[in-house]
């Protein structure tokens, strides 16, 4: 068993997978462009099949332009804490396999499970640097897709927001009692032997 950040694991494992967590409350301080960078370039080793790497990050920094654009492509309820963050990226994954000997693009079934392998990786790089990253699928995926001029056969899949940890008094009060890392369900309630268990 491993035990930190109040949380408990059933067997021993690294202690980096209990300190990660998603926290909404952040300082709002500028995040240099490298830090970010060096964040994406760890999600971007992230394994993928056939090493297609389907994903594809698009960010903005709360020192941009575009900041507020893209703050408006997710939900109202995570505009509230979002705003605080320094970084927004964009998830987006390639739906097809696109090869260089000009063949037509064939679907590409594991797009979003490679992705979401990228955002591990992210979300470990994030904390590793000091940064926290909270992922969000309250998103208008379809804004996101035009606003962000995704190319065809690009899928939006996720949000993220990283920034160094703020204060839970940063937060509105109904946010305040949720910001604390959560558990988990027990590993025999998602790991099975032989077949699915109800």
């Amino acid at each position: 068993m491993t035990t930190s950040n109040d949380r408990h694991s059933e067997y021993a494992i690294h202690p980096m997978f209990l300190d990660r967590w998603s926290p909404r409350s952040f300082t709002g301080e500028a995040m240099p462009e490298a830090d970010l960078l060096t964040i994406l370039e760890a999600a971007h080793w992230a394994p993928s099949g056939s090493n297609y790497q389907p994903w594809r990050f698009v960010y903005a920094l709360n020192t941009t332009p575009e900041w507020e654009s893209f703050l408006g492509l997710l939900v109202e309820s995570n505009q509230v804490w979002a705003k605080s963050a320094s970084a927004l990226v964009f998830l987006f994954s390639d739906t097809l396999s696109r090869r260089d000997d000009g063949s037509e693009p064939r679907p590409f079934r594991s797009h979003s499970f490679d992705t979401g392998a990228a955002w591990a990786m992210m979300a470990l790089q994030a904390m590793h640097s000091g940064y926290a990253a909270h992922a969000m699928g309250g998103v208008d995926f379809d804004r996101a897709v035009e606003v962000l001029r995704a190319p065809a056969g690009y899928r939006a899949e996720a949000a993220v927001a990283i920034g160094r940890r703020g204060e839970r008094s940063l937060l509105p009060p109904t946010l305040q009692e949720r910001e604390v890392p959560n558990q988990r369900k027990p590993l025999s309630a998602v790991a099975f032997s032989g077949s699915f268990k109800n």
